[in-house]
């Protein structure tokens, strides 16, 4: 599987955990489920454009390093609705210093205008 291939296949899976998220926040759900959702509902399309465009090197990595983020800062917002504890200790602040990472990359592959 190609990293486009990944990119497509990570934007299914945040949509549909998204909107799953979503109804189990409206459900009764903690109170970072709500939160985890939208950011992996957020996510789904970049991932999804990341895999359609077949974009410059430096996309792809943007798009690591956004997918690693959105996974460690809603799966320690799930861990701590369902399972009572953290993936492992500041797994959110950094999955979010990640996420912010890679959208600044998403700006600089922009400017760089390189193609692979």
């Amino acid at each position: 599987m190609n990293s486009d291939h990944l990119f497509v296949l990570a934007a299914g899976l945040c949509g549909a955990a998204g909107v799953g998220l979503s109804a189990a926040a409206a459900h009764g759900g903690g109170a970072f489920t709500g939160t985890a959702a939208s950011f992996l509902l957020a996510h789904a399309p970049a991932f999804l454009g990341i895999g359609l465009v077949s974009g410059s090197r430096m996309l792809r990595i943007a798009g690591f390093i956004l997918l690693i983020g959105v996974v460690l800062f809603s799966g320690d917002l799930i861990a701590l609705d369902f399972l009572g504890t953290r993936l492992f200790p500041l797994a959110a602040p950094v999955g979010g210093t990640l996420l912010i990472a890679g959208w600044l990359l998403i700006a600089a592959s922009a400017l760089s205008g390189r193609k692979s």
